[in-house]
């Protein structure tokens, strides 16, 4: 009949009514997701709280561990040991703004990894944390060193230790551009001679050794003030400190990141909890590692970035959280072990002169501005990554919770 309204006429504002109600329930659901969950170590606690905003405070009691009750300590950074004759460093504990850091629980750490196996990836700086971890496992439980059943005994780049009353195997990779690279120099002590860097390829002494590991730990950074030379596609697209030039070339620094970051998200059959630490400040004074540089400061700095070369360190840190942010937006399981801001502080907390045979350079005594005392600072790592390794299984909990 003319004038009747058609059938199809209430579908339109049905459907739409329909839409309207339940988008909020869909976007809820898709927020909740397995990867969502898992991809950003995130709760009200951390919302609330960031633990890596606040100062060191005194601290009276005793570190975790000393030269004497840990076997795991490099001579290179055992301070006491060589002679350090100040304790000040060892009483400072870092307190956040708005919230208490836990102290290291060695028994909730090693129930956390049970059965599982934890890797560290980089530079020196990933050797002193680990160094500083099994110390802190030790005082529950005795790490093993199974290297020979890996690699040569005297391989000190690549190690691994198991504890056994845990199943629980922890190891060292030594990475410390995480891309291929090929230095002019076999042994790598040629500081002057440019390095290649193939910043398309992961670096397969890592790569080729991560797919099955449940926790793999980032952290690298100092090498990258070296010459460098930068490849891609099999064409030289840059360089740092040549041509007569001084100046430090980010572009590698931030493709190395890159690809490591697209390395381990890519990698098949990955599926463990990746960790990223930011870039560990040197404190070289009164001129740099191989002009005499020196670090005698007994006190910490009070305030973040007042150290020479804060501005370099900055432009480092913000490349490394931008390339994390974006490897985490992408599906990363990831987290930020965000050290650059308390370390910063912590002048007082390297080795310098007391360091087992300080190399000479041109009759200068070279210091170590670079590495961390153990005990010391360096272990407060450990205290940021067990505190972001429990939530992230608390995260993991309440989303199977979520799931029955």
């Amino acid at each position: 009949m003319s004038g009747s309204i058609p059938k199809g006429a209430f579908l339109l504002p049905l459907t739409l009514f329909l839409i309207v109600l339940l988008l909020p329930l869909f976007r809820n659901f898709i927020q909740s997701s397995p990867k969502t969950y898992a991809s950003n170590l995130e709760t009200k606690e951390t919302r609330r709280c960031n633990i890596f905003s606040g100062n060191w405070v005194p601290y009276p009691k005793e570190p975790y561990y000393n030269n004497e009750t840990c076997p795991f300590i490099l001579d290179q950074i055992n301070c006491i040991k060589n002679g350090r004759p100040d304790r000040d460093f060892l009483k400072l504990r870092w307190k956040p703004h708005h919230c208490e850091l836990p102290l290291f629980d060695a028994t909730q750490f090693l129930e956390l990894v049970r059965g599982k196996s934890m890797a560290f990836v980089g530079d020196s700086m990933g050797r002193n944390q680990l160094e500083s971890l099994l110390c802190l496992i030790n005082t529950v439980a005795h790490p093993e060193d199974i290297t020979e059943k890996y690699t040569s005994n005297d391989n000190i780049f690549f190690r691994w230790w198991f504890v056994p009353d845990y199943n629980f195997t922890v190891t060292t990779m030594w990475s410390p551009f995480l891309v291929k690279f090929n230095d002019s120099d076999p042994t790598g002590r040629g500081f002057y001679s440019a390095t290649k860097l193939y910043l398309e390829e992961a670096d397969e002494a890592w790569r080729s050794k991560i797919k099955d590991f449940d926790f793999v730990v980032f952290s690298t950074g100092q090498w990258f003030f070296r010459p460098l030379t930068f490849y891609e596609k099999g064409q030289v697209v840059g360089c740092q400190k040549c041509e007569n030039s001084t100046e430090l070339n980010y572009y590698g620094y931030k493709k190395a990141f890159q690809t490591a970051f697209r390395t381990i998200r890519k990698l098949e059959g990955f599926k463990g909890l990746a960790f990223l630490v930011t870039h560990s400040p040197e404190h070289f004074e009164n001129g740099a590692w191989n002009e005499g540089g020196t670090c005698n400061r007994t006190k910490p700095f009070e305030e973040k970035g007042v150290y020479e070369n804060g501005d370099i360190v900055e432009a480092l840190h913000q490349i490394q959280v931008e390339e994390f942010n974006a490897a985490r937006e992408k599906g990363l399981r990831f987290g930020l072990i965000d050290i650059t801001d308390a370390m910063g502080m912590r002048a007082d907390a390297h080795p310098g002169r007391f360091r087992l045979g300080g190399n000479n350079n041109n009759n200068l005594n070279v210091n170590d501005c670079v590495h961390w005392c153990s005990p010391g600072a360096v272990d407060t790592w450990n205290e940021f990554l067990l505190y972001l390794m429990k939530l992230e299984a608390e995260i993991q909990h309440k989303h199977k919770g979520n799931m029955l």
